[in-house]
């Protein structure tokens, strides 16, 4: 599941250099260069893929625009395997990965609901008292008791 991108490697005029146009745009407008997993910092899709490239150990750099990802790679003749990595970026199941079921699902949400209920609640009352912070539930009750003493 996920959506694969698609990918086409272009060569650059400078060895050791390799570009990778992507079919959908991953910082917007805006230049990012990663020249180590540490400036990849976050969960946007330049920064995963980044980390991702960096950690293949071979690429020293990345560098993105929109939809072109620039790769200084380590040995300018091994560039392979490169491609598959932003390929597969947005990719979160791949075959023979187990995938959960809505009964394994439902299981873990029910003892997290059980586990953060306050005491004496139980029903769909705890189900969404579980969800809301509880700074939002205690201004909500302290609201409701002011508009229940001035009505």
């Amino acid at each position: 599941m996920g959506q694969q991108i698609a990918v086409v490697e272009r060569p650059s005029s400078k060895p050791g250099v390799v570009r990778f146009e992507a079919n959908r745009t991953l910082t917007g407008m805006g230049h990012e260069v990663f020249r180590s997993s540490a400036d990849a910092v976050g969960p946007r899709p330049a920064a995963v893929l980044a980390r991702t490239l960096l950690s293949s150990g071979k690429v020293d750099a990345v560098h993105m625009y929109s939809n072109m990802v620039t790769v200084d790679l380590t040995n300018p003749a091994d560039a392979g395997g490169l491609s598959e990595m932003v390929r597969d970026l947005y990719q979160y199941w791949k075959p023979g990965m187990e995938m959960p079921t809505f009964e394994d699902v439902a299981v873990e949400a029910g003892a997290s609901v059980a586990a953060e209920s306050p005491a004496g609640i139980g029903g769909p009352e705890a189900a969404f008292l579980a969800l809301v912070p509880a700074t939002l539930v205690d201004r909500s009750r302290a609201a409701l008791a002011k508009w229940k003493a001035e009505h």
